[in-house]
């Protein structure tokens, strides 16, 4: 009987300790909320925000069968039923991306607080979830009860004026519960209160539709608020009238620069008060003589105003303000991630170049601006300039640039150590030139500050070449350093546009690299206020080219950005709100087409830089634009069939298919012979029919050999902006993987890789920027930041990795895992963060065998396709696949199983 019990308290003790090892692994938590792309929110106006989560897990194949989300107004009141604002209850569903908000409308600048439990394919349910919180803002015009004002007696000059500084004084003496800052500029401005900057944001408000859409943000100052209190601010011309477009083109939304600031405190005894700018507030002129976006920045140390933002500041010599008649009614909350100051580089060397120019290295080219550190005497000038390469004799080279002088001058007041860096610039540059000094300065005198939009980093990839591991550093860097608040085209000459053709071209690569759902969703905003009443939608947006637009391949970012936001991130939303837009744009280009389904006659930017030749045997690469135009016609109503369908629009959806169908039987008709060879018998050409689905089936194999020929024959690529991010996909999807590999492994001009050869360090405008023998591309259209070209990053995550979107369940709640070993690498892998989780995808030639590594998030599932693989020679985390377990099946291409959640490593010989 004692044995028993000894034996019964030994298998008791075992429960016990299998019990919490069990409850240990097994452990399932909801975490990483987020409302509208954003971590706990301030200041927002989305009516009804969509609530996403995720679910980490150490289980495999866990899925959500539930949620539960309640809301409150503090964190103490969601555990009171009677205190809730809103519980969905039991909801059975496995969405946990973009979930709805249903409770009672929220008031301006209340805040809430949420969170969210989850049950499993077990039916268990997870703890509550750690609470976040988002905050509205001001929802309605009538509740700015700030004025606009501005600097009546404005220095008058030529071009850039000085930056106006704004300020006030109010006293607090009462104990404070909240703080909150709602403020916009036109121009571009920065906040501060008792001495301090308002936050991190730098170019606010953000560049959109200005007269259109005006961005305001939204500060907590609750920690800045004291008995005696000063608030100041400098605005600066920015985009709003400094220099923007081709030309020297000043005030092209407006000649005055001004300020609106609404600070509203609650204190704990229940009461508030607001302070705002009015007539009661002075304006000076000071330190930042100039500051333009092209052009630079210059700061006279002397006129700085120590302590102009502290309480008890002698502002008596100031101007008092003028209030500006401007509209309020255009305010909106910033969707967009805002710019901030995301990395610091140094120099890797200096130099003095063999004309005698003091020169710094950053060893990358960058954007933003340098910090120095420097000592000298009262009034004497420092100048710094920014270039991104040096020429062929190893000289200081701006040609380039066009007309922006891109220079910073700083004047010293002669006080020891003095540190400077601009507010209201930015610049492209690897390379500085500084004069005004004696002798070159030390190394640690320099700091780069890159700057762009703070963008979350979601995808890396890797392989086993060096050179195509700096190729994807240079795309990722192209993208960081044009993604400044909208999609630029480059960042350092005199241009720097949202051009439409460059975003839609690389929105898929875009969407791998960075999180970019906030900053499309802003920039289509933006798009769909500028696009022309006829449809026409400008070629850069914000347009500042006067309506000019209606390119196609361009303008067709009304729709393929879009599309991509939604595949990506599972955004309905994006789609419902473009709608309008997008058929806008497409019925534009019926009227331009006409009863015969062909778009020609109008003036396109066609296969924009294509590569041309002089060689005898080969015409050039010239895609005729009527084809690209009735392509792209075809394409884009396509896409508009498939999102009308998506948010329930079927009988437009109808429509626009049958007119699509239309296009393409007239394109065979017009341009396709029987034979399948094409009227522009390019590249480009090919991979536009070829991908966009335009040929009946027995067409598609006889022009995918005519690419296949033309690519063997020329032994390189011939294609531009538009043909070059579809090359290398048509290739491996119609079977000519081979010839996609040798194209991405040239290293001769023209190739992806010969710029990284040349020391590139960001992708080229041109594919022969700079020639082998040192000289450069055409002065007046070469930039060495152009991100265009790096669109073949897609197929490195799609194809090379083997990540790709499921489109019938978009935002990865279920993809396809298939990589594809070739061109000579041994290795490949991508990570992706994506909103249910981290997805890895990466593969090891070892001998004759492929290993080959993934992990599914939890609450979704993948489709895994072992190319060459058969059944019977594949392991499965080290055992023998079985078919019966994981349904898995031999297919045409290899073995092709679904998983759920979980780590899982394959092996088979190859």
């Amino acid at each position: 009987m004692d044995q028993i019990k000894q034996y019964g308290k030994v298998f008791f003790l075992l429960a016990v300790f299998w019990g919490f090892s069990l409850s240990i692994s097994a452990k399932t938590q909801v975490e990483k909320l987020v409302c509208e792309y954003h971590t706990n929110p301030i200041g927002i106006d989305v009516k009804v925000p969509r609530l996403s989560w995720q679910i980490v897990t150490d289980q495999e194949n866990l899925m959500q069968t539930a949620y539960e989300i309640r809301v409150a107004e503090t964190p103490s009141d969601l555990n009171k039923k009677s205190k809730l604002i809103w519980s969905a209850g039991k909801v059975n569903s496995d969405q946990s991306v973009n979930v709805l908000y249903e409770g009672p409308e929220l008031e301006s600048m209340q805040r809430v607080y949420w969170q969210v439990r989850v049950w499993d394919n077990n039916n268990k349910a997870t703890k509550w979830s750690e609470p976040a919180f988002w905050e509205m803002g001001i929802l309605s015009p009538e509740l700015w009860s700030a004025s606009w004002i501005t600097m009546k007696n404005e220095p008058q000059k030529e071009g850039s004026k000085p930056a106006h500084y704004y300020r006030s004084e109010f006293s607090s003496g009462k104990k404070v519960s909240s703080a909150r800052i709602y403020a916009t500029s036109l121009g571009i401005y920065e906040l501060f209160i008792n001495g301090e900057k308002v936050g991190d944001e730098l170019f606010t408000p953000g560049w959109t539709s200005y007269n259109k859409r005006l961005q305001y943000q939204t500060y907590d100052v609750t920690d800045m608020i004291q008995q005696k209190n000063a608030i100041g601010a400098v605005v600066g011309d920015g985009w709003y009238r400094g220099n923007i477009g081709f030309s020297t083109q000043h005030n092209y939304y407006g000649e005055q620069i001004a300020l609106l600031v609404q600070l509203k405190i609650n204190y704990t005894d229940g009461t508030s008060e607001t302070i705002n700018t009015d007539k009661n507030w002075k304006v000076s002129d000071g330190p930042i003589r100039e500051s333009d976006i092209y052009n630079g920045e210059t700061y006279d140390a002397n006129l700085e105003m120590n302590g102009w933002t502290s309480s008890g500041f002698n502002d008596g010599s100031w101007q008092n303000v003028t209030i500006l008649d401007h509209s309020k009614d255009i305010l909106i909350a910033p969707q967009g991630e805002p710019v901030k100051a995301i990395e610091e580089l140094k120099p890797i060397k200096s130099l003095t170049t063999p004309k005698g120019e003091m020169v710094f290295d950053m060893g990358q080219n960058m954007v933003g601006w340098v910090r120095l550190k420097i000592k000298g005497k009262k009034g004497d000038a420092i100048t710094l300039k920014f270039a991104e390469v040096l020429d062929k004799e190893g000289n200081f080279y701006t040609a380039n640039l066009r007309s922006a002088k891109a220079t910073d001058t700083y004047i010293l007041k002669g006080d020891g150590e003095e540190i400077y860096e601009p507010k209201f610039t930015f610049h492209g540059f690897r390379f500085v030139q500084i004069e005004g000094v004696d002798k070159m300065p030390e190394m640690d005198q320099i700091t780069g500050v890159v700057i762009y939009s703070d963008m979350a980093p979601t995808g890396t990839f890797s392989c086993s070449d060096p050179l195509i591991n700096q190729l994807q550093h240079n795309i990722q860097w192209g993208q960081k350093g044009n993604f400044l608040d909208v999609p630029t085209d480059c960042p350092q000459r005199n241009e720097r546009l949202g051009w439409t053709g460059d975003a839609q071209v690389f929105s898929p690569t875009a969407a791998f690299n960075f999180d970019v759902a906030p900053f499309y969703t802003k920039w289509l905003g933006d798009l769909a206020a500028d696009q022309v009443e006829n449809g026409v939608v400008p070629h850069v947006i914000p347009d500042v080219l006067n309506g000019g637009g209606g390119s196609t391949a361009w303008a067709d970012a009304a729709i393929i950005v879009p599309w991509t936001t939604y595949l990506a991130y599972g955004d309905t939303r994006v789609l419902k709100v473009q709608y309008p837009s997008m058929k806008a744009w497409v019925e534009y280009m019926r009227t331009r087409a006409g009863e015969d389904y062909l778009w020609t006659g109008d003036t396109h930017y066609g296969d924009w830089l294509a590569f041309a030749t002089t060689r005898s045997d080969y015409p050039g690469a010239t895609t005729e634009k009527d084809l690209i135009a009735t392509a792209y016609y075809s394409y884009s109503s396509g896409l508009l069939a498939e999102i009308a369908a998506i948010i329930g629009k079927n009988d437009e959806a109808k429509k626009y298919q049958k007119l699509s169908e239309n296009i393409k039987k007239a394109f065979v008709q017009e341009f396709v012979t029987p034979a399948g060879r094409l009227v522009s018998h390019t590249q480009t050409a090919y991979c536009l029919a070829l991908s966009f689905d335009l040929l009946r089936e027995d067409l598609v194999p006889k022009a995918a050999k005519f690419l296949a020929d033309d690519v063997k024959k020329m032994g390189h690529l011939t294609t531009g902006f538009v043909g070059t991010p579809l090359l290398c996909k048509t290739l491996s999807d119609n079977g000519y993987a081979d010839l996609a590999f040798m194209l991405l492994n040239r290293k001769d001009y023209p190739s992806w890789l010969y710029p990284v050869t040349q020391g590139a360090t960001t992708i080229w405008e041109r594919w022969d920027g700079q020639k082998p023998d040192g000289t450069f591309q055409d002065v007046g259209m070469n930039s060495f930041n152009h991100y265009a070209y790096g669109a073949i990053g897609e197929w490195l995550y799609t194809y090379v990795s083997g990540l790709n979107i499921d489109t019938q369940s978009p935002g990865y709640k279920h993809f396809t895992l298939a990589p594809h070993p070739g061109g000579g690498l041994t290795n490949a892998q991508v990570q992706y963060k994506s909103l249910y989780g981290n997805i890895e995808s990466g593969w090891e030639v070892e001998g004759n065998t492929l290993v080959y590594k993934v992990v599914i998030p939890a609450n979704t599932s993948a489709t895994v396709v072992l190319p060459g693989a058969s059944l019977d020679n594949v392991t499965l985390n080290t055992q023998p696949l079985k078919a019966t377990d994981k349904k898995a099946e031999q297919v045409e291409k290899g073995v092709s199983l679904t998983l759920g959640s979980g780590t899982y490593q394959f092996s088979y010989a190859l």
